[in-house]
């Protein structure tokens, strides 16, 4: 998969440590590996995305295996549509699900996320794979540069995704249900507020292949119930009575409820 200069658009090439275009923008490979292709001007903050606080909690959770079956489902689906080429993961997070469905195919995989620290946690850990620091407003790839592209709890950009996509190509999305972690909201909030939520959207340029629920249950205790609600949206929402509340709790059996909706490119 060919990256492209975040700056002039034009293709990159690596030399030593460093990739570099036509037009001399360079840009160094990191210490642990990754490749900050952000610039100053697809900022929107000074370091936008996770924190390393979050990123750390989101990984010691995940690692605990109490969203394996979400990881399952992945593997299984893209199994069965006989994916073994490029993946494209984007936000990749700490990478923890994307490398573990790239082994699992035997294929190759390039993930990426605004946040730094993200991928600065994924490069240190999963070797042999290629990890961006980037915005997916603008991918730094070629155009058809991929066969799978997954984007698991995050945002969805048709027109870019599309672009990136090989003709043919899978689009794999998973979004959180209008049910997903009621016990952890029934905690934080006074009052749960539910809204009618599109889980399987039309999307432009794709094609729906298939729409598969996931739903399970877990039961986490003492800091895993901490590191639970630093990996989700409601860290930004929360009150002060909830965060009391949040504190006080020491075992939480929560329903994890999302959907995989598995796109093909038109």
């Amino acid at each position: 998969m060919n990256l492209l200069c975040p700056i002039c658009s034009e293709k990159l090439n690596q030399r030593d440590a460093q990739f570099v275009c036509p037009q001399n923008h360079s840009f160094d490979v990191a210490r642990q590996g990754y490749v900050n292709l952000l610039t100053v001007q697809q900022k929107h903050s000074l370091n936008p995305g996770d924190t390393r606080e979050q990123v750390l909690s989101r990984r010691e959770f995940l690692e605990s295996g109490y969203y394996a079956p979400i990881l399952d489902t992945l593997i299984t689906e893209a199994g069965q549509l006989g994916i073994s080429g490029e993946i494209l993961d984007v936000g990749c997070g700490e990478g923890y699900y994307s490398s573990r469905l790239a082994d699992a195919l035997g294929a190759e995989l390039t993930g990426l996320d605004i946040s730094k620290e993200a991928v600065r946690c994924a490069a240190a850990k999963y070797k042999g794979k290629r990890w961006l620091c980037a915005t997916a407003a603008h991918i730094p790839v070629e155009d058809g540069s991929a066969e799978l592209l997954t984007s698991l709890f995050a945002l969805t950009l048709p027109e870019e995704f599309h672009r990136v996509l090989k003709a043919g190509g899978c689009y794999f999305q998973v979004l959180a249900a209008e049910d997903h972690l009621l016990g952890l909201k029934g905690i934080i909030y006074d009052q749960l507020h539910f809204k009618e939520k599109n889980t399987v959207p039309e999307l432009p340029g794709f094609e729906l292949v298939k729409s598969v629920p996931i739903r399970f249950s877990f039961t986490v205790e003492g800091k895993q119930v901490q590191n639970l609600f630093s990996m989700t949206p409601h860290v930004f929402r929360i009150g002060k009575d909830g965060a009391e509340r949040l504190r006080k709790t020491e075992t939480l059996t929560d329903t994890a409820s999302c959907v995989l909706n598995i796109f093909r490119r038109t």
